[in-house]
């Protein structure tokens, strides 16, 4: 009987202040650790890849590729943070309130960067398919570096004023020992959803959706083998770029639906409020998105492919292995 009793709740030696444990099936639980922590695992592997990829490999060192990086920075630090969400799936936070303050906070630093660096390539794929001209000229890896590190530092500014409060006082939200939970006041929710889902989402939607009409003119012009567009350019973009949008577009639909149900879920309800010990299905399917973008560039993208192929054949300690061909 006492075993039972103590098993209820996250710290046995507190009962009136610990927080009880939910109870679930043996069966469910090994599923859930089994399953979170193979989307772990390929996050962190997958996006790894991508940053080396990225850096190493000089060919690579494209303006639009250097924000798939920025992109594949946050999305491995989504990686690392899953094995805090897997530690705590029986719904006991055991590693106190400044580290559960500190896990949220940068959760929300990486989503709103990630957001942010999808309007970005959105931004990056309009020039270079609506004014190839000038994309050289407008679109560098100066500029692109400059607008990750702004997007970034601004995601962390941005985020830290509006959990200032749970910051200076960690733990202030929870109602027992093993709870762990982090609350932004009703209007700071809602700037945050307008400021981080709304407009970004609306640019890119807007932006992707003039992308894809040009993309279309122009493809239809290839095909009739006309040498001018009536567009805002008399050169059309170039083929790369045409299949780069199109595979970029299959990553922010993919981001779009991935993300939705979670700002969503934020919008609807009376405070913005992030309980690391209920782990909602939104927050999964967000945690979700950040494994499948790896996976759109191994099927898209060569370069990614080679790109592992000489990473993992250690190829990539060798002399001047910077200056190998993946393209």
């Amino acid at each position: 009987m006492d075993t039972f009793e103590e098993s209820e709740f996250c710290f046995p030696h507190l009962h009136n202040t610990s927080c009880q444990r939910p109870q679930r099936p043996l069966s469910e639980t090994v599923l859930i650790y089994i399953l979170l922590s193979v989307i772990s695992f390929l996050t962190v592997t997958l996006n790894l890849l991508v940053i080396i990829s990225i850096t190493h490999f000089k060919q690579l060192h494209t303006p639009t590729n250097f924000l798939l990086l920025s992109l594949a920075v946050a999305d491995f630090v989504v990686g690392l943070v899953m094995p805090f969400q897997i530690l705590i799936t029986e719904g006991c936070w055991i590693l106190g309130d400044v580290l559960c303050t500190l896990v949220c906070i940068l959760e929300y630093i990486t989503t709103s960067a990630s957001v942010g660096t999808i309007m970005l390539i959105s931004i990056d794929r309009y020039v270079a398919i609506c004014y190839p001209l000038h994309y050289s000229t407008k679109i560098a890896v100066r500029e692109v570096t400059i607008g990750n590190c702004l997007c970034w530092a601004f995601s962390a500014l941005y985020n830290g004023v509006i959990m200032n409060d749970n910051l200076t006082h960690p733990g202030k939200y929870n109602s027992c020992f093993g709870e762990c939970v982090v609350v932004i006041s009703y209007h700071a929710g809602i700037a945050d959803i307008i400021l981080t889902f709304i407009c970004p989402v609306t640019v890119i939607v807007v932006l992707y959706a003039r992308v894809f009409v040009v993309a279309v003119s122009q493809a239809h012009a290839m095909r009739s083998h006309i040498a001018t567009v009536t567009l805002s350019e008399t050169v059309p973009a170039k083929k790369s770029e045409l299949k780069a949008a199109k595979t970029l577009g299959v990553v922010v639909i993919v981001f779009l639906t991935c993300l939705s149900p979670y700002f969503c879920s934020s919008l609807v309800s009376q405070e913005t409020l992030f309980s690391v010990t209920s782990v909602p299905v939104e927050n999964w399917l967000f945690y979700l998105n950040s494994c499948l973008n790896p996976l759109i560039y191994a099927f898209c993208y060569p370069w990614f492919r080679k790109s592992i192929k000489v990473i993992l054949t250690c190829q990539i300690f060798k002399t001047d292995s910077s200056q190998v061909n993946v393209l």
